[in-house]
C-alpha cells in the first residue's frame, strides 16, 4: 500500500480528499498544522485553519475513516515565513498574497519533508486543482470546477513538488464534494467555508496591521498624477491600486488610486483613463516545467486570484524577470500580486508584479512582431 499524508484542516475538502484516498486503497495518515494566530501568546491560536473546533472535527473524520491523525505545531515557522512577510510587503507599499507563500514554504516544503520522513510517497491536500504526467514531466492543471479552481495559489510549485502531490477533489465540483462527504458519512458535510486570510482574527487586514505594524499608519500626501496635493492618506497599507472609495478627497471627476509611492510615502490618484496600464514587470519568474522559455510567447494571465484571465504576450528577461504586455489596458495591476500564466487548462508559471507601465517600449513591440511573424 502506498502511504499518503493528507493535510487536514477540519473542512469538507480535505476531509473528502482523505476519504477518497482511503477508498482508493492508500495507506492514509492525517496531519493538521497548528498555524500562528493572534491568540498564540494566550496559548490558543485564533488561526481559522486550526481552531480547537477544527482540530476536533478533523480528529472525528480521521476516527471515522480509521486513519491515524496528528497535529504538528508549525506556528513559529508560519509566523516568520508567512505573517512577517505579509507585514513587510504592506510596509513596502506592495499587496501580497500570503497563500502563495504558505503553499510554497509551509505545505509543500516543511510538511512535505515531514511526510517523506514518515515514509509517505505523496502529500495530498483539499485544493481544487489537478496533476497530470506527460512524457515524464508533471503538469499543474485547473480544477474541474471553475468557481473553485485554486491552481492560481499553487503556481509556485515545480516538478519536485508535483511529483509528490495529490489533489483528490480537483476532479469534482464543490457540490459533488459535499455529496461525497454525505455518502462517506463525514461530520463536516455542511460546514461553511471561510474566505478570509486565516491568521486575521477579525478578517480585517487594516486592523491587523494597526495592531502588529503601527508604523503602517504613517500619514502622507495624496497626489494627483501632476504632483498636486489633494489630501492626506492614513498609511500606504490601507490603499490598493484601482481603489475609488474611501479616499477622502473631493474632485469634479471620479478618482482612483493609480500608484503607491513608498519613497515619497504618497498615494497617487488619477482618472479612469489614467488608471489603465498595458505592461507589468515581473520578478521571481517561475515555470512549473522547470524550463524558462527563451522567446516571447502567448498566454492568458490572471493578475489576482479572483481576476478574469486576459490574453497577453510574455517576454522573458534575464535574472528571472519578464515583461507582460496585455492585449488591453488593465486597471488593477498591483505590485506584490502574482501574475499567473495559463495555456488552456495548464498552469505555465508565475511572476510577482513589481511595476506597471502605461505602454510597452518600442524594443518590446519589435520582439513581439518578430516572434509573431514566425508563428
Amino acid at each position: 500500500m502506498t502511504r499518503v499524508v493528507v493535510a487536514m484542516s477540519g473542512g469538507v475538502d480535505s476531509s473528502v480528499a482523505a476519504a477518497l484516498l482511503v477508498e482508493q486503497g492508500y495507506e492514509v495518515i492525517g496531519i493538521m498544522l497548528r498555524l500562528w494566530g493572534e491568540g498564540e501568546s494566550a496559548g490558543a491560536s485564533t488561526n481559522r485553519c486550526c481552531t480547537l473546533e477544527d482540530m476536533e472535527l478533523a480528529y472525528r473524520v480521521a476516527d471515522h475513516l480509521g486513519i491515524p491523525f496528528y497535529v504538528l505545531n508549525v506556528a513559529d515557522f508560519f509566523k516568520k515565513t508567512v505573517v512577517d512577510f505579509f507585514i513587510a510587503e504592506y510596509l513596502a507599499g506592495r499587496t501580497p498574497n500570503p497563500c502563495l507563500r504558505c503553499n510554497r514554504f509551509v505545505r509543500f516544503d516543511w510538511l512535505l519533508r515531514r511526510a517523506q520522513a514518515l515514509g509517505a510517497e505523496f502529500l495530498a491536500t483539499g485544493h481544487y486543482a489537478r496533476v497530470r504526467q506527460v512524457d515524464g514531466r508533471y503538469q499543474l492543471l485547473r480544477g474541474v470546477d471553475p468557481r473553485k479552481d485554486q491552481s492560481y495559489v499553487l503556481a509556485v510549485l515545480g516538478q519536485a513538488e508535483l511529483r509528490h502531490a495529490l489533489f483528490p477533489v480537483g476532479e469534482y465540483t464543490k457540490e459533488q464534494v459535499r455529496e461525497l462527504a454525505r455518502r462517506f458519512g463525514l461530520p463536516v458535510a455542511e460546514k461553511p467555508e471561510s474566505q478570509d486570510l486565516c491568521f486575521l482574527s477579525d478578517g480585517d487586514y487594516r486592523a491587523f496591521l494597526r495592531r502588529h505594524a503601527p508604523e503602517a499608519l504613517r500619514p502622507g500626501p495624496i497626489l494627483d498624477t501632476r504632483g498636486r496635493v489633494l489630501g492626506e492618506h492614513q498609511g500606504l497599507a490601507f490603499y490598493t491600486i484601482g481603489q475609488r472609495r474611501g479616499l477622502g478627497i473631493a474632485a469634479g471627476v471620479p478618482l482612483y488610486v493609480v500608484d503607491l509611492d513608498p519613497e515619497r510615502n504618497a498615494v497617487i490618484v488619477g482618472t479612469a483613463e489614467e488608471l489603465g496600464r498595458r505592461v507589468a514587470l515581473l520578478e521571481g519568474l517561475h515555470f512549473v516545467s522547470g524550463e524558462t522559455p527563451l522567446e516571447p510567447f502567448r498566454a492568458t494571465v490572471k493578475i489576482r486570484y479572483r481576476a478574469r484571465e486576459v490574453p497577453a504576450w510574455i517576454l522573458p528577461m534575464p535574472d528571472r524577470r519578464a515583461r507582460v504586455i496585455f492585449d488591453e489596458p488593465m486597471r488593477d495591476l498591483t505590485p506584490g500580486q502574482a501574475a499567473v500564466m495559463y495555456e488552456g487548462e495548464v498552469v505555465l508559471g508565475l511572476g510577482i508584479i513589481v511595476r506597471a507601465e502605461r505602454e510597452p517600449p518600442p524594443e518590446a513591440m519589435e520582439a513581439i512582431a518578430a516572434r509573431a511573424a514566425l508563428l
